[in-house]
């Protein structure tokens, strides 16, 4: 909104790419496929370590979306005190916010913070992890080749079966898929010393490629798949070749900011909507009215700046304190 002049007198491709950031999510559910099955490789799942799972899974998300609703609440509670709501209305957003279910149900209406339909579809990847996971993770490369082949068709399969597009978590599991499947293609590829720090093959050419499709998107409109389907392939490939290493774009990603900055994404994911309501109430809109790039670039480094110390002092030690509650439960369950 800031940023909408500047972006409408940039060249062509370059608004279409910033249009185009939204695709980015698929990304990040890959992503969050990725890091689960590499993360529990050596898992063996019984009681205690579904338990152990799904605590940690819980300890992730919800903390710092909870401190999201927080943020928000005189915000929620001035809206919900208009009377253009009824009583169920009110009891209806509440619940869904509350309980994470934004993802299953559409538009709400409201905009507190949409980005956050997204872990309801987090949520639904875990409930289905350790399903998936016990079934792809020693897969080969047929196995593997059935898995993405299964994760390109689902989402039209869907779709001509007539499954509401508003249940997005049931849509975008086929990214979740991919991004186990993509696991397995890291662990075969890393095997093999040839590809080992040779990753610029994969990241390149999926980038070059990705980039296109998002600049001209009317080739992939009129057919069986949309967009997305196109890029999710592609960044698996992007995705293992950077895991793989290699070339400056890696070295970049590698380094101690890039690490930290990503660890603090997930805030910043989760926060950015939360902040823009208190900042465009008093600073855009305020008294100050800057120029909108200016409010931009503050508004950025304030997003970037509160992410990274609620990562430090609350994500993480949120996420630690809970999961060693769970342990200690289970040794005081086990002595009795």
């Amino acid at each position: 909104m800031m940023l909408e002049a500047w972006a409408n007198a940039l060249p062509g491709p370059l608004l279409a790419m910033i249009r185009g950031g939204y695709l980015a999510v698929q990304t990040f559910f890959i992503l969050s496929g990725f890091v689960l099955a590499r993360t529990y490789a050596n898992a063996t799942w019984n009681r205690r370590s579904l338990g152990r799972f799904f605590t940690a899974r819980f300890a992730r998300i919800y903390p710092v979306y909870l401190v999201s609703l927080i943020v928000l609440s005189p915000f929620i509670i001035e809206m919900l005190l208009a009377p253009v709501w009824t009583s169920a209305q009110r009891s209806n957003l509440l619940t869904n916010y509350l309980f994470v279910l934004q993802g299953w149900a559409g538009s709400l209406g409201v905009g507190w913070n949409t980005p956050a339909w997204s872990l309801s579809c987090e949520f639904f990847f875990y409930l289905w992890f350790p399903v998936l996971f016990v079934a792809l993770r020693k897969a080969r490369w047929t196995a593997i080749s059935v898995a993405m082949a299964v994760s390109i068709v689902m989402p039209i399969a869907l779709d001509h079966a007539g499954v509401p597009w508003s249940w997005k978590p049931i849509y975008h599991l086929a990214d979740f898929v991919a991004g186990i499947a993509a696991a397995r293609i890291f662990a075969l590829m890393k095997v093999s010393r040839g590809w080992l720090n040779r990753g610029y093959w994969l990241y390149i050419p999926a980038a070059v490629l990705g980039t296109w499709l998002i600049i001209h998107p009317l080739w992939t409109q009129g057919g069986l798949a949309d967009l997305n389907t196109y890029l999710r392939p592609l960044n698996v490939a992007l995705l293992v070749g950077f895991a793989l290493s290699g070339g400056w774009m890696a070295r970049i990603l590698s380094t101690g900011l890039a690490d930290f900055l990503g660890k603090a994404s997930y805030s910043m994911y989760v926060l950015h909507v939360p902040i823009l309501w208190w900042y465009g109430r008093y600073y855009v809109h305020g008294r100050l009215q800057p120029s909108r790039p200016f409010a931009a670039v503050i508004y950025l480094a304030l997003v970037i700046a509160i992410s990274g110390l609620v990562f430090k002092w609350l994500e993480s030690p949120a996420s630690v304190w809970i999961r060693e509650r769970q342990k200690r439960a289970e040794r005081v369950a086990l002595n009795r």
